[in-house]
This record gives C-alpha cells, structure tokens and sequence, in this order.
C-alpha cells in the first residue's frame, strides 16, 4: 500500500495539511465520529475545548489501534468544533497538531465550525479514514 500526499503549486499554501491524498487500492477503515466520551461513555471535559480534543484523539488512537493503524495510516480527517470563534478552531487545531495524532493532520482535512453536536456538552467531534496496512 502506498499514501501519497501532495499540494497542487496553484493552490493556496495550507497550514501543515495537503489538498490532495492517493491511496493505492487496498482495505479502507472509515471510524465512526469520535467523540469526548470516556470508555463507559460519560463526557469528558465539559466546557473545555482541550480536554475534549484529548480524548477525542486518544478515542482515534484506540480505534485504529484495533484494526492495526496508526496516524499515519489516516487519508482524511474532519474536525467538527462547536464554535463559530475563529480561535477557537485554530486553537482545537493547533491542539490536535500537539496530541500522538499529530500525524494524522499532514493529509486531506477539513475544520468545521458547527452550531451543536449530538451529545449534550460536546464541543469537538473528528472523522476519521484510514488506509489500512497491508
């Protein structure tokens, strides 16, 4: 299996991501949203935008973990962030680039300001694909 990453020269200069990630054929894993939930599903962090990005990215971790990925096996993420506070995106960004997920921002992602996710108190939400490994 392959992952290629690139930017094209005509597009704008992006913040660590790439516009563009090829996958050669192979077994794909597309994890549900992870969301700020410890593991007997109680809210992490309520109000606190870094402790839910914490959670959220160590949530990644365990479930590519389970299939035999890590971060940079990932293809594509989106960042879902209840605010419409353009430091706040940045800063879950920014926090995200400093998790053991790091790896995972380098390819095709998308950051989100939304207006409610679906567990009362959650302020941070991330999709996730990988390219599994061979």
């Amino acid at each position: 299996m392959m992952i290629s990453r690139s930017s094209p020269d005509d597009l704008h200069v992006t913040p660590g991501y790439h516009h563009v990630t090829v996958v050669s054929a192979g077994r794909t894993a597309y994890l549900a949203g992870q969301c700020p939930l410890d593991a007997d599903g109680v809210l992490v962090g309520p109000g606190d935008f870094d402790a839910q990005v914490d959670r959220v990215a160590a949530n990644v971790m365990i479930a590519l973990g389970s299939v035999g990925a890590g971060p940079g096996h990932v293809v594509r993420t989106v960042i879902y962030v209840v605010s419409a506070d353009r430091d706040v995106l940045a800063g879950v960004w920014r926090r995200f680039l400093e998790s053991p997920l790091a790896p995972a921002f380098t390819t095709a992602s998308t950051l989100l300001g939304v207006a409610q996710l679906g567990f009362p108190g959650q302020l941070v939400e991330l999709d996730v694909t990988a390219a599994l490994p061979a």
